[in-house]
Formats: C-alpha cells, structure tokens, sequence
C-alpha cells in the first residue's frame, strides 16, 4: 500500500507542476482529463501526508519512553496510543481511497421505470418510486429531468423516463437497477387483499457524443404534436420527438419540453445511453458477470427490493438488510441502503484487488 501512496503522491506533483505552468489551453480536452486526474489524487494525498504525520508521532513517542523523566513517558505513552489508533483507522480510510473507482460513478444516470406484474396497482407504485427517486435526488443536491412517460388516470405510470443530473448521481443511484416488489392492499381494492406488485428499474449512465457515437443516417426523426404541455398548447405545435435507431430497433419517444429541439436532445441521452448499455450487454457473459459481482450492479430480472406495507418493512435481497422505516425510505431517505451497498461494493472490490 505504501508503495502504491508514493506512486500516487509523486503523480500529484508531477501533475501540480504541468498545470501551474499554464502550457496547456484550459479549454482542451486534455487539461479537463489532467484536472480530473488531479483532483481524485488530491484527498489520496492529503491522508497519505496525515498517515506519515501520525508515524512520526509515533516514533517521538517511542523515543520518549526511553527518557527519565516520568512525566513525559506518561504522556508519550498516551500519544503512542492515540496515534496508532488513529495510524489503523488511517490505513482503513487509504485502502478505500485506493480502491479503483468505477469510471461511471460520477455521470448523470438515466432512471427507466415500468410497470410489470399488477395492472393499475403496479403504475400507482412506480409513481411512489418516481416520487422516492426524485425526494432523494433532493436531497443530494441532483436535479431531474423528465425525458418520456405514460401515465395512467389514477395518477400511476405504466412507464417513465428520466434523467438525474448531479455529480456523482449514477454512483448513487447504479443499485437501483432491477425489479422492486411491493406488498400493500391497493386503492383499487374493494375487499381489503394484499396484492403484490413489481416495477422493473433500469439505471443506465448518461453518455456523451464522445463515448457513443451515433451515425445520423442510422436514426429517423418524426415530430408529432405534444401531448404533455397543458392549456392552448396542447397540439397546436408538433415539438414531441420520436427517434428510431434503425440498427437496432430501439424507439424514444419525448415530449416534456415545449422545444422541439430540447426533446430531441433529450431523446438523443437517452438513445445513447440505451446504444451503451446494449454494448456492455453483448460482452462476452462471464466478464460482465464478474464485473456486476464487483460493483453490485444487479440484474434487472432479479427482485432486488421488497416494500412491505402491512409491516412499515423495506427489505433489500441483496444484503439480507430489513428496516422497519419504509415511510422514511420513501420520502427520499434512501441513505441507510445506499451506504450499506456502497460499503458492501468496496469490501467485494478488497477482495478483487487481494486476489
């Protein structure tokens, strides 16, 4: 670990010695990737130079024992062990700092909700879950923008598109991804029944014109009159958007916007985070799934969450973890889970990194 701190620190520097010198236009691609590089080693060197501060300590320390005077070896022996507590919590916070992050922790995430098993009942919840999404994103300080939906007339979403925008958002929100379960008696139940339902969530990271190219002569693009602004506007312009990427068949639909052409690049994120997502699915299977074992992705097609009403309970599969606070969860306070699978995530990638 020391050897990797000193690689990391000496990399800082070199790093602080190319950018004060000013030769590289700060507009260029390549000074953001520097500024980038710089920026990630900056907390890993800073606690490097608190974990040699905290050695040194120790050694003085150690060194006082050796004097006569009783008074200051009572005091050295205080220090020495205030420092090698604090030299072991230390060397914990270094080895997660050095632990590789994933290179999409820090996009804009798109958030796909449907409505799967449950008619009426399961619309209803992915609305609970747009609302929970959206509470949470609150919270951290992310703003969301609607992409598509298809709402229901009690108020439920058969399907819902969105973006959260935020640094750091897709690190967040990646766990999300798969099918969550609710158990509750629905407002369309006249005889009391628990009635379970699912919504399937796709969590995909935001991709830029860079990172996916997209060949125009590949997408067909129709504008049709907007459903989705209310009053005079309705269908009195045609500024919905519907793109077809002829390749592979997939459709996006937008119609948030007034603008034609902020829904079409709305539709066009979206594209490209669907074109990315479908690339990293045609990947030779036992990479991808060594990779969703490390970062705990989730696959769709597995219930990763079970919201029980009767009981106030939230039960994530994945870690066994149960709370009692579902109410709590659903205002937004995600915190509790998230945090348990971030951490469970850097123990998997401890592990990864030790073998």
């Amino acid at each position: 670990m020391i050897e990797k701190l000193r690689s990391a620190r000496e990399r800082y520097e070199q790093l602080e010695d190319m950018l004060g010198q000013g030769d590289i236009p700060a507009s260029s691609v390549l000074f953001r990737d520097l500024m980038k590089e710089y920026s990630d080693l900056a907390p890993i060197c800073q606690k490097y130079s608190e974990y040699e501060k905290t050695v040194q300590s120790m050694k003085e320390a150690e060194d006082c024992l050796a004097l006569d005077d009783p008074d200051l070896r009572e005091l050295a022996k205080e220090e020495l062990k205030s420092s090698r507590e604090r030299k072991v919590q230390l060397e914990k916070e270094l080895t997660l700092l050095l632990i590789p992050e994933d290179p999409m922790d820090q996009k804009n995430v798109v958030l796909e909700l449907r409505a799967c098993a449950g008619g009426e009942e399961a619309a209803l919840f992915a609305a609970d879950l747009f609302r929970m999404y959206g509470m949470y994103a609150d919270r951290m300080g992310y703003k969301i923008e609607r992409i598509s939906e298809n709402a229901t007339q009690l108020g439920g979403y058969r399907e819902i598109d969105f973006l959260i925008c935020g640094n750091g958002a897709y690190s967040h929100f990646k766990f999300e991804s798969g099918v969550h379960r609710v158990q509750r008696i629905p407002e369309t139940e006249s005889q009391g029944r628990i009635q379970t339902s699912t919504v399937s969530v796709a969590v995909l990271p935001e991709m830029d014109e860079i990172e996916v190219h997209i060949d125009p002569a590949d997408v067909t693009i129709e504008s049709c009159k907007s459903s989705g602004a209310g009053g005079q506007h309705i269908n009195k312009t045609e500024s919905a958007v519907r793109l077809t990427h002829r390749p592979t068949g997939i459709v996006i639909e937008c119609d948030e916007e007034r603008s034609q052409f902020k829904n079409r690049d709305k539709a066009m994120k979206l594209l490209r985070a669907k074109l990315y997502d479908l690339s990293q699915s045609a990947q030779d299977e036992e990479i991808a799934g060594q990779r969703r074992a490390q970062i705990g992705r989730g696959d769709r097609s597995e219930k990763i969450r079970t919201y029980n009403f009767p009981q106030s309970r939230i039960t994530d599969h994945r870690l066994g973890l149960t709370l009692y606070t579902l109410e709590d969860q659903l205002n937004g306070n995600l915190d509790p889970i998230v945090g348990a699978l971030l951490a469970d995530e850097a123990a998997k990638k401890l592990l990864s990194e030790g073998d």
